[in-house]
């Protein structure tokens, strides 16, 4: 078993653009015509804010992403998240999934970043971000876990708490039956963020029905994403309650969404039954998946698109990259924080 990797930045910094982190590669090579997106360049300052020591490089991340992020910005609180090469905007400013993104990037570098100047910028931006809202329940799921790490450094915030009260509206929802055990008719992406979310808003609002839908329904998750042994996520596409014996393409962003609310359901609960959801999702990077290879380029650092029947999409774009190097992460400080 390959021992697991300290999360190597290199090939992120490569993705580097004028304005931020560029969306796409061929192979390790950046596609500079596909353009930025403020999805991206949120991943990026949430991985950014998680390292304790970043070089000189990882934290200039930091700077370019909340400048990407303050342009990408509308009055209103809400975002565009595309943007050309040459650096204009276009699509929509909407609070889809930028929106929560964006949040729990700017959550997470005021809870946890060492730089004032860093999150007095992130600051401003998080009080109008949290201002707008969303109908869209994977929007709300990520603005939830920033809202939550800003809370813990202003619990009384009365703009996070009433967006976080907003958020358990949207998420918490009826399961759909006895034996699909999930609020939604199919699985779709970066699904274990819908649990993670509620019982992360649960434990904050003291509603304890909200934890428990939580973790019921990520040990749900749990169990239909695991073969064998090994993590078996859903494919691209998704799953339904119908029998589907389709196992590719599969995402990294899905295997790091598993690895986050395992490790989170973990902290709140203190029931070790729930690491092993987590080392499944390191060991998916590692090898152990329904192909046998391993999911990113142990030179470089960069993580490969998705794991196809064929075996991995050798393009290392921003996306699986950062799905590698959080997942490396959270391994990095469980391993401490248990040694």
């Amino acid at each position: 078993m390959m021992q697991t990797p300290e999360p190597n930045f290199s090939h992120l910094l490569s993705l580097s653009g004028p304005f931020g982190t560029f969306e796409h590669a061929d192979h390790t090579t950046a596609r500079v015509e596909h353009g930025y997106c403020t999805d991206d360049v949120a991943r990026v300052l949430l991985v950014v804010s998680r390292e304790p020591e970043p070089s000189l490089e990882v934290a200039a991340l930091a700077y370019s992403s909340t400048r990407f992020l303050a342009a990408a910005q509308g009055p209103n609180g809400q975002f565009r998240n595309r943007r050309s090469e040459s650096g204009s905007w276009f699509g929509p400013i909407a609070s889809e999934d930028c929106w929560g993104r964006a949040i729990w990037a700017l959550g997470s570098t005021i809870r946890l970043s060492k730089d004032e100047t860093l999150r007095a910028s992130a600051l401003v931006l998080f009080r109008r971000a949290v201002a707008a809202r969303s109908r869209w329940p994977r929007s709300m799921a990520f603005a939830t876990l920033g809202v939550a790490d800003f809370l813990a450094v202003e619990p009384a915030d009365v703009g996070a708490r009433g967006l976080l009260h907003a958020a358990t509206k949207v998420l918490d929802r009826p399961e759909v039956s006895d034996v699909w055990r999930w609020p939604e008719d199919r699985l779709r992406y970066a699904n274990a963020i819908l649990p993670e979310a509620l019982m992360t808003a649960g434990a904050i609002l003291n509603e304890d029905r909200l934890v428990t839908s939580g973790l019921r329904q990520l040990r749900w998750l749990l169990d239909m994403e695991t073969s064998r042994g090994h993590l078996s996520v859903v494919p691209d596409g998704g799953r339904g309650p119908e029998a589907d014996e389709r196992k590719f393409d599969q995402q990294p962003i899905e295997v790091a969404a598993m690895s986050e609310a395992c490790l989170h359901a973990f902290d709140l609960t203190g029931d070790t039954k729930w690491i092993e959801g987590h080392e499944m999702a390191v060991q998916w990077f590692m090898g152990k998946n329904d192909g046998g290879v391993v999911m990113f380029d142990v030179t470089t650092g960069g993580g490969y698109d998705g794991l196809t029947a064929l075996g991995p999409n050798l393009n290392e774009g921003a996306e699986s990259t950062i799905a590698l190097l959080t997942t490396l992460q959270h391994a990095r400080r469980f391993a401490k924080a248990t040694s």
